[in-house]
């Protein structure tokens, strides 16, 4: 390969912050940064900030055009916004839903049955990037489908098209949409038969929606390189991620995300015994999956953590402190424990993590939860890996982020099974995302990358939000001082 014995530069544009890692020909760790994104200018400005302060510090650091050793992935601008159009929501709907988290996507809106023009209303209100327009098993029915084509054909939500239902009606579909010039792109039935998702191809089709017309529509660079070095929304390279992990690790893997809007998990597990074959639920379980709860972020949606915790029984600790940061951080979402007062940090950061906790432990429930009444729960008990995610738990004072992850293996009162022998690890270093960015033109780099993330320690060299070079001692629930990410 052209890039062997070359490093390598992975780069997360986030919303409120770019985090990047400098890696070596054989996915070691060189470099770790962030920077306040810049979406007030272009996002391509933060990059080249940690691009310049890597090389300030004496490393080898690729130009921005070299695109095999530049990659990048973005939730910048709000994320992915999906919304999916199906049949009947116990069953099409649902699954285009799934399929919509597991491509990274934030599901804005969910229609199901024939769409009327109250319907197109509402989904035009709530400004999807992409629809999702799934309905009916292969050689099943078709006139919805169709119905629903035709409307989104004529209608004014302008958002490209996903194509993902029934086959059989795949011509007809296809003639309705160029029938107005709607752009669109073909995927296979995300539910080919009663009772089996196939999230593969739908998967791909929107990431490459998301890659051709999303990234240029937010206008968050000026020019086209932006758009050519991204390969994936975050979300979308993050379980990658995960599934890298599982493969390199041999054993099932999960990760709770704890961030300031939203707490997302990831599992990758390997159904085994009656699961291996099942077909009991109308829409079973996807193997490699994550849910986003938009009520649970440590700043943003601060106080719906304390709503569900309450809905959830579960208690907090130091109830009027937490009650009064909670208020705090959510007025001031960029609110760090100590600031204004250091004296205060050790004790705001314990009310930190005590949300963290509560939060985590929520978003695992509903990851594990039946997805329907009666059903069975994830089977997540097999799980040999939990790891932490998010900037609360890697900048947690020793022990800290630890605490946040023994709570959610001791938790057996949410309806949900929890894993039963996990080891639980923080991703110090924010790799899981570059191990997801490799994987495809990578894969060897990957899996080393993926095997560091669960090995004990790591040697680094970053830099900080202002340029300065910083050693790391990067270990398992090890703590960094650098820029919130």
């Amino acid at each position: 390969m052209a890039t062997a014995g070359l490093t390598l530069l992975c780069v997360d544009v986030g919303s409120t912050f770019t985090k990047a890692a400098l890696l070596g020909p054989d996915g070691e760790l060189r470099a770790r940064a962030a920077t306040p994104t810049t979406l007030d200018r272009d996002v391509l400005t933060g990059v080249r900030t940690l691009a310049e302060g890597f090389e300030a510090a004496g490393h080898d650091v690729p130009d921005l055009t070299e695109r095999e050793r530049v990659l990048l992935c973005s939730s910048a601008g709000g994320g992915l916004r999906l919304a999916v159009v199906g049949y009947e929501r116990q069953v099409t709907a649902e699954a285009g839903h799934r399929v919509g988290l597991s491509a990274g996507a934030k599901v804005v809106h969910v229609a199901a049955g024939a769409l009327r023009t109250a319907d197109v209303a509402a989904l035009r209100a709530d400004r999807p990037d992409i629809v999702l327009l799934v309905g009916g098993t292969d050689g099943g029915n078709a006139e919805v489908l169709l119905h629903n084509a035709r409307r989104l054909a004529s209608s004014r939500v302008g958002a490209p098209i996903v194509v993902a239902g029934n086959r059989e009606a795949r011509e007809a579909v296809v003639a309705e949409l160029e029938r107005t010039g709607r752009a669109f792109v073909l995927a296979d039935n995300v539910l080919p038969r009663i009772g089996v998702v196939e999230p593969a191809s739908a998967r791909f089709a929107i990431r490459e929606v998301f890659l051709e017309h999303v990234i240029g529509g937010k206008r968050l660079s000026k020019g086209p390189l932006f758009g050519s070095l991204v390969r994936a929304a975050t979300p979308d390279a993050v379980l990658t991620g995960v599934e890298t992990l599982a493969d390199a690790s041999g054993s099932d893997v999960m990760v709770v995300d704890v961030g300031g809007a939203t707490t997302d998990v990831y599992s990758v597990i390997t159904p085994e015994g009656e699961d291996a074959s099942l077909r009991k639920e109308v829409v079973a379980p996807l193997w490699h999956a994550r849910t986003v709860e938009g009520d649970l972020g440590m700043r943003w949606n601060a106080p719906g953590i304390l709503e569900a915790a309450e809905v959830e029984a579960l208690p907090p600790q130091q109830r009027a402190a937490l009650t009064e940061w909670v208020l705090r951080v959510h007025e001031r979402p960029a609110s760090l424990p100590g600031e204004g007062d250091p004296a205060r940090a050790a004790a705001e950061q314990q009310l930190d993590l005590e949300l963290a906790r509560l939060a985590a432990t929520t978003a695992a429930r509903r990851h594990g939860r039946p997805a329907h009444p009666g059903g069975a729960p994830r089977p997540l008990h097999n799980v040999g890996h939990l790891l932490g995610s998010g900037g609360v738990l890697r900048h947690a004072q020793e022990g800290g982020a630890d605490a946040v992850l023994r709570a959610v293996l001791a938790d057996h009162g949410g309806g949900w099974r929890p894993p039963e022998d996990a080891r639980p690890a923080v991703d110090t270093a924010y790799l899981v995302f570059a191990a997801g960015l490799l994987a495809a033109d990578h894969p060897e780099v990957a899996r080393r990358v993926a095997g560091q993330i669960l090995d004990e320690s790591v040697d680094a060299i970053g830099v900080d939000e202002e340029g300065r070079s910083v050693t790391l001692r990067v270990a398992t629930g090890a703590s960094i001082g650098l820029a919130e990410g």
